[in-house]
């Protein structure tokens, strides 16, 4: 059995796992996304949808700089508390703040506005998520190398020095391990590259 000072361990080595400008790399120039998106059926209390410009969480949606207070609440009431925070002050985009949610989701924050998410496969001390989590489109956490591969505005990150990274459309990236998705993220992270 794992000790809570080990889960702590392996959230800092994510968090410091790489730090960069931290956004997405630019998604193939085919997958650019419509300026004229249709509607979207609006989501349970208790579902989280992550989305290249931000995400929602119920009847919530928040686009990147929405309030720390308001995202960490709605999430809290789709997922569960959060199960713990911390703070990277080394990040190349400046001090961000986490918060990390039942089902592998951590909201990344600075200055107390959301800037960034990534979804990732659980850790020790995680527990499942009371709701659900996706990603808008076909490509989810644990996807088939096949479905990324296929996805619009697909495209591997060459030279990628964390793992083999791909982008997609709208600002959104990931990893493959095997042949299975094991991280998505979109808008600031800490990757060291």
């Amino acid at each position: 059995m794992r000790n809570g000072w080990a889960v702590a361990a392996l959230a800092g080595a994510l968090a410091l796992a790489g730090c960069d400008s931290g956004t997405a790399p630019e998604a193939a120039a085919t997958g650019t996304a419509s300026a004229e998106a249709p509607a979207e059926a609006p989501l349970a209390a208790n579902a989280v949808e992550l989305r290249g410009d931000g995400l929602a969480a119920g009847a919530e949606s928040f686009f990147f700089a929405a309030g720390q207070a308001e995202v960490e609440a709605a999430l809290a009431k789709a997922l569960g508390p959060k199960l713990r925070s911390g703070e990277n002050p080394e990040c190349g985009a400046g001090p961000v703040t986490f918060s990390d949610y039942a089902g592998g989701l951590t909201a990344h924050f600075q200055q107390g506005q959301l800037v960034g998410w990534n979804w990732h496969a659980m850790q020790d001390g995680d527990t499942a998520a009371k709701g659900t989590i996706k990603l808008a489109g076909t490509v989810q956490l644990g996807s088939a190398r096949s479905v990324v591969e296929a996805a619009p505005g697909f495209a591997k990150v060459d030279g990628s020095t964390l793992g083999e990274e791909f982008t997609l459309r709208e600002n959104r990236g990931g990893f493959i391990a095997g042949d299975k998705v094991e991280m998505l993220y979109a808008g600031t992270q800490c990757f060291f590259r």
